[in-house]
């Protein structure tokens, strides 16, 4: 009897140990929010062109700025953007971090990143749908683009 108790013990024991250690696909890590990425570009403005105000959708200056966005620590690793402003208009994102832990991350890296830059250029905000099969990603994608836009005081 006490060969079986011990037994049953060790079982529940293990199986206890198997059920709380977490994996890399558990999700976020606990507490939520953003969590600057170490190693990111510096967030703010890289280039501001000529001293004028500040860019707005409706600028009709030719004044350029290129503003990086933080670097938000997704599941999947850090995502930041930089975004290039002309004219009052978004001319192109640049991706400076995006999650690089697994083949995977690469393909839908390959696929989701050109996509949000074709959505954003043409809705001229970060107010696009997320590509689907890279929720995450896109989701820190448009989180780094709208700090960015922001810090840009950018108009839509």
């Amino acid at each position: 009897m006490r060969r079986i108790t011990m037994a049953f013990m060790a079982t529940v024991a293990v199986v206890v140990l198997l059920f709380s250690y977490r994996t890399s696909t558990a999700g976020p890590p606990r507490g939520g929010g953003t969590v600057i990425a170490t190693g990111a570009a510096p967030e703010g403005v890289v280039d501001s062109g000529e001293p004028s105000p500040q860019p707005t959708r409706k600028s009709t200056t030719a004044r350029s700025v290129t503003v990086n966005g933080p670097a938000v620590q997704t599941r999947w690793g850090p995502v930041q953007v930089q975004v290039k402003i002309k004219s009052g208009k978004i001319t192109d994102v640049v991706v400076l971090q995006q999650p690089a832990g697994n083949p995977r991350d690469a393909e839908i890296n390959r696929y989701a990143l050109p996509i949000l830059h074709d959505k954003v250029i043409e809705a001229q905000s970060a107010d696009v749908d997320t590509v689907s099969g890279a929720t995450v990603t896109s989701e820190g994608y448009l989180r780094s683009l709208q700090a960015a836009l922001d810090k840009a005081n950018f108009r839509s």
